[in-house]
């Protein structure tokens, strides 16, 4: 009797804590926009949003600053009241570092590409300015300011130009950022125009055509290779359908896998397999891409 107790309070717990995450994920959203939409109409003039609205926004706020890595705890939170064990919290503990390496991942890998369209819109800009008839220097610090993606090298190019410095070694400099290897090509433009007195905004029409081709075959190369890193992923998800039909059939695999020695110690090997060959499987994938 107390173990069926102590079952029907896990599950309750389970089914709460999931209600919440689904709160949190937004279904109540559109609840939240038809109560405004009857306050702004049927409410009284000048009221202010009521305590339970200012509260559902002050989630959203928190939600949206919660970290992925937080769900990982959060869903092994759930997983230990529906298991009745400790192991699957500890992992999503455990598992915090690793999803906040991913999503550090993700941020520099779209950083990167922020940079690379900011260089590509500088060249183009550039070379608008040239030839409505303004000096290098200043078509270089209008157009420096119109591409705020630069990041830090966009100081450093706008005082190059506005002051008479070395502009094409500011340009080199500022190009070892990652994704700003383009404006190596502008050094090399400015340079050439300079010193030989070469048309720059040609130069500069050339240089944003090969960088925009450059980057439409890394997007064509990268949407070929998304169907191999879906399926990678997809099989990677197999174990826990295989838990899913496993309760279904009343086997109840979780207290299998927690709570006996067999059961753990292929807890264990299972996940380390399943890390390791998610882990293959993503990196033969990036080195088709950085090939």
């Amino acid at each position: 009797m107390a173990i069926g107790e102590m079952t029907g309070m896990s599950v309750g717990a389970a089914m709460a804590c999931a209600g919440t995450a689904a709160w949190l994920m937004g279904g109540w959203d559109s609840g939240a926009r038809r109560a405004r939409l009857l306050s702004a109409g049927g409410g009284v003039v000048g009221a202010g949003p009521p305590s339970w609205e200012k509260a559902f926004v002050g989630w959203r706020r928190l939600r949206g600053r919660l970290r992925v890595e937080a769900w990982s705890v959060a869903v092994g939170l759930v997983i230990a009241l529906i298991g009745a064990s400790v192991v699957p919290l500890v992992l999503g503990v455990a598992g915090v570092p690793l999803f906040a390496r991913v999503r550090r991942a993700a941020e520099a890998r779209r950083a990167v590409e922020r940079r690379g369209d900011a260089v590509i819109g500088l060249c183009g800009a550039l070379a608008g300015e040239v030839r409505a008839g303004r000096q290098p220097g200043e078509a270089l610090r209008r157009a420096a300011r119109e591409s705020p993606g630069l990041g830090e090298a966009q100081a450093v190019v706008l005082a190059a130009a506005r002051f008479g410095g070395d502009v094409p070694a500011a340009l080199t400099e500022a190009a070892r950022q990652p994704g700003a290897d383009g404006l190596v090509g502008l050094a090399a433009c400015w340079r050439v125009a300079v010193d030989r007195g070469a048309g720059l905004a040609a130069g500069l029409d050339r240089l944003e055509g090969a960088l925009r081709a450059e980057r439409d075959q890394r997007a064509d190369l990268r949407a070929q290779l998304a169907g191999s890193r879906s399926t990678a992923v997809m099989l990677a998800g197999l174990p826990v359908l295989g838990l899913l039909l496993g309760t279904a059939l009343g086997a109840d695999p979780l207290h299998v896998l927690l709570h006996t020695g067999p059961g753990l110690a292929c807890l264990l090997i299972g996940g380390v397999l399943e890390g390791v060959g998610l882990w293959w499987a993503l990196r033969i994938v990036r080195g088709a891409e950085a090939a």
